[in-house]
């Protein structure tokens, strides 16, 4: 399983918007993204409109591929195209994959450390 963080940019004057769509997601996108791969998906919002994104996963560009395959999707990107600055890509083509440079827990491991405390 590998973990995956990415960003994006919300437009400043559609937050509070954007974080009630998020509130309570379609069901069918919901499964969607479940049955497409989709695992401890994270999204965070800050004041300025940074939108940071982690999933975990075990192939990032199929668990995407996938979801461009359904019609969930295609309605879902629609709607919350008008939110996001790069308005020129859908928002899930438009998210910026970051690379990780520390992990906590593969660390300890790495130096032969418990990753439980004590």
């Amino acid at each position: 399983m590998s973990r995956v963080c990415f960003v994006s940019q919300v437009r400043s004057d559609r937050l509070a918007e954007y974080r009630e769509r998020h509130a309570a997601v379609w069901p069918d996108m919901l499964e969607a993204l479940r049955d497409a791969g989709w695992s401890d998906y994270h999204l965070f919002l800050s004041p300025t409109g940074l939108l940071v994104g982690f999933v975990e996963t075990d192939d990032y560009e199929g668990v995407q591929a996938a979801m461009a395959l359904t019609e969930v999707n295609a309605r879902w990107q629609t709607e919350m195209g008008e939110f996001f600055v790069a308005d020129d890509v859908r928002p899930d083509e438009g998210m910026v994959a970051l690379d990780e440079v520390f992990h906590l827990e593969g660390q300890l491991a790495a130096a032969g450390l418990a990753t439980e405390r004590p």
